[in-house]
């Protein structure tokens, strides 16, 4: 009979960042693998501290700040956005705009801070307010975007976190009727060129909200998703006119270009930094 790693050697090398040969790998007996283990987290440790010193001594950004850095130079000095922030703290009312009401499944994963106000889930409502108020004030294509975190109860799996960043852009009035999703998958491609990404996948899902979205895919894992309008909602913020946009999710990218299995290694954290396990 054969032996495997204990759930504390398998729990501990997953942590390191163990490739799935090395965790399901096999033994004669458990002196065998107990060694196998010893050597494996030795070797483990150490390249993780090597990691934590790279980013210390020489890059001095986690990949998801470089990410995030990357389009924000896109869109500013190529596409001709200007960047935005808005509050985290949002109201029940422009959740309700969005149609999350009590009886949508996304309300019971919102933080809620009292009957009133949460933790935001989204970008949109408050991109929404912006988008209008900026174009009531320009009377001119209005481009802008946010990077921030959202907040929602997600379930503890290997994509998804309590807290997480995602950059958002949209424009309105800039396309013509037709042809916004075109202008998507322009920006789509345009973006992946601007982060390094060479190998993905563009992929027009329905949508209940947004009728189809436009989602960048690598692997199993979306990065993005983009959507357009006129639809339903835009009446209700006001908004009469084209629009497209597009939201990244930065730790996921993060994740897909380091080919991590979790997410969570490249999240806000106290455990792991850029990747690399604290506790080596």
């Amino acid at each position: 009979m054969t032996e495997k790693l204990t759930v504390s050697q398998r729990q501990r090398l997953v942590e390191l960042d163990a490739q799935e040969d090395v965790l399901a790998k096999e033994f004669e007996n458990s002196g065998q693998r107990d060694l196998f283990y010893k050597a494996i987290e030795i070797e483990l440790a150490k390249k993780n501290k090597e990691k934590i010193l790279s980013l210390l001594n020489e890059g001095h950004q986690p990949l998801s700040c470089e990410i995030e850095n990357r389009l924000i130079n896109w869109l500013t000095k190529e596409e001709g956005y200007s960047q935005v922030v808005t509050p985290i703290i949002i109201s029940e009312a422009m959740l309700e705009k969005m149609t999350i009401t009590s009886e949508h499944p996304l309300s019971n994963q919102v933080f809620w801070l009292d009957s009133k106000k949460c933790l935001r889930p989204m970008l949109a409502p408050n991109l929404y307010t912006l988008m209008r108020d900026l174009y009531k004030i320009a009377k001119q294509p209005v481009k802008i975007f946010e990077a921030g975190p959202c907040f929602r109860k997600e379930t503890q799996g290997a994509q998804h976190m309590n807290e997480f960043t995602m950059l958002n852009m949209v424009e309105l009035a800039s396309v013509e009727e037709g042809k916004q999703m075109e202008r998507l998958t322009q920006l789509a491609h345009s973006s992946m060129k601007a982060i390094g990404i060479e190998h993905y996948e563009i992929e027009i899902t329905p949508s209940e909200v947004y009728g189809e979205t436009l989602d960048i895919v690598v692997g199993d894992l979306e990065l993005a998703s983009g959507a357009y309008g006129p639809h339903v909602l835009d009446d209700k913020w006001g908004i009469f006119d084209t629009w497209v946009g597009i939201g990244f999710g930065i730790e996921r990218i993060a994740m897909a270009m380091a080919e991590y299995k979790n997410i969570k290694r490249v999240g806000r954290s106290l455990s792991y930094i850029d990747g690399a396990r604290l506790n080596v």
